[in-house]
């Protein structure tokens, strides 16, 4: 018995199956308690040995994303963004629009869950088998200068077109530097109608303008960016500071002017 263990546990490995190797005893025994015939005890093994390579795939093109955390659309409080869509969040979770190349803008106050969303919406992504990278704006801009001034663009601008889709989140916190605002126009160029942008921004598009540092660019950045886009504002209470006023660290007063004064209707 303890021969034919271990050659079928040689089979597995060497048909790379995983998880019924790791797994067997444990597989093998609930296929018993469930008396399933020989036909669905494999069918059994089989989903088992698929999920587990699924996951393990999911885990590595999140590694490779670089998501400062871990974020799910179930995670997400719908209830306390009154002016979301839910079932349109969810129809964006498909996948669909990043498989046709489409941008999506993701636009509120800060603290409404704009960045949960975009990991959530990458991690799906993911999940649907495309590419995903993560970057802040103001990373993902350093990155870009640094490269210019060492003679390295091209090849920086190639890596971040490669994903099949790229996440810039916080856009608008910091202003850009007029060459800094032409290079991120060079990056949404080389991924116009190739590869899907999901940005995340506290400032309406009206004011690209002054985070570009150049009117003109930013509307050719807008003009490519919308062109094939989808638009979602959120205009809910930040959740942090929902939980300092429930705490009774800050008065209401204060939450209502930040959230009015930072994205403009």
């Amino acid at each position: 018995m303890d021969s034919r263990h271990e050659h079928l546990t040689a089979l597995l490995t060497r048909l790379k199956l995983t998880a019924v190797r790791e797994r067997l005893d444990n597989l093998l025994d609930e296929a018993a308690r469930r008396e399933l015939t020989l036909r669905e005890a494999l069918v059994y093994l089989c989903e088992a040995e698929v999920a587990y390579k699924e996951q393990r795939r999911i885990d590595m093109g999140s590694r490779i994303a670089h998501f400062p955390y871990l974020r799910s659309l179930e995670d997400f409080d719908f209830s306390a963004q009154p002016a979301l869509d839910p079932r349109q969040v969810r129809e964006l979770a498909t996948g669909r629009w990043v498989a046709n190349g489409d941008a999506l803008l993701l636009l509120g106050p800060p603290g409404v869950g704009k960045t949960h969303l975009a990991v959530a919406l990458g991690r799906a992504a993911i999940g649907q088998g495309y590419s995903v990278l993560f970057a802040t704006a103001a990373a993902l801009m350093t990155a870009l200068v640094k490269a210019h001034s060492e003679g390295r663009l091209e090849e920086r601008l190639t890596l971040y077109a490669k994903p099949k889709l790229l996440i810039v989140d916080e856009l608008g916190y910091l202003p850009f530097e007029a060459s800094a605002a032409h290079l991120f126009f060079q990056l949404v160029s080389r991924r116009y109608e190739r590869g899907s942008l999901l940005v995340t921004s506290n400032r309406h598009v009206s004011e690209w303008g002054e985070v570009f540092g150049d009117p003109v660019v930013a509307t050719a950045i807008l003009d490519r960016l919308l062109h094939h886009s989808h638009v979602l504002t959120i205009r809910g209470e930040s959740y942090r500071l929902r939980e300092k006023r429930r705490s009774g660290l800050v008065r209401p007063s204060v939450i209502n002017h930040e959230t009015t004064t930072a994205m403009p209707g």
